[in-house]
């Protein structure tokens, strides 16, 4: 089974595509720049879900029958801020994956909020689309803390900001492994493993 990835982010392709090698189900996973590039897409859904879909739709009219194309559509939530940015996480701050210029905006917003408030959570949503228009949806969510400031090089995005409940360090500090098994990605990608691992 061919399943081609709609993002240019490498980061997720390889969070991906390691999940599914160790699936062992004998899905290949390819980035978009297999089939030429991402189409743009207008994120215009009002869920995760929504824009998940959207994009995965779009890469869908490049594959051949049988091919899946899967999306990821994920950001942070933050309970003292109305769930904000939420949909918004990678444009927070303006430009499209700046992610030093929404971490620095997501700590001033927080500036004067105490640690017991600064409550979140991160969420994925996949949507797996085949060629011939079949939609399946997965979500996953993992709660935390937002810190006070950055912490750890590791992941890309919000993860040097976000403490996971029940761990002491920062998804940029965790090690990959640990991440790749609690992370709203991961629990996302096991539900698809579930799927696929009923239907192959």
């Amino acid at each position: 089974m061919d399943i081609f990835v709609a993002t240019g982010n490498a980061h997720k392709l390889q969070e991906i595509d390691t999940m599914m090698r160790e699936s062992q189900l004998g899905v290949n996973v390819y980035g978009a720049s297999a089939l030429g590039g991402m189409p743009d897409v207008e994120e215009t859904g009002s869920t995760f879900a929504a824009n998940a879909e959207l994009k995965a739709r779009a890469l869908v009219t490049l594959l051949q029958p049988g091919q899946w194309a899967l999306a990821d559509d994920s950001g942070i939530e933050v309970d003292a801020l109305g769930g904000e940015p939420g949909i918004y996480s990678a444009r927070y701050a303006g430009a499209h994956g700046n992610d030093e210029a929404n971490n620095d905006k997501l700590l001033a917003e927080l500036a004067d909020t105490p640690m017991e408030k600064r409550t979140g959570r991160f969420v994925c949503a996949l949507a797996l689309v085949s060629a011939e228009g079949e939609c399946q949806t997965f979500l996953g969510k993992v709660e935390g803390h937002i810190l006070f400031e950055r912490h750890g090089d590791n992941g890309f995005g919000y993860d040097p900001l976000f403490r996971p409940s029940g761990y002491d360090q920062s998804f940029g500090v965790l090690p990959e492994t640990v991440k790749n098994d609690i992370s709203h990605r991961s629990q996302a990608l096991r539900k698809l493993r579930q799927w696929l691992t009923n239907r192959l």
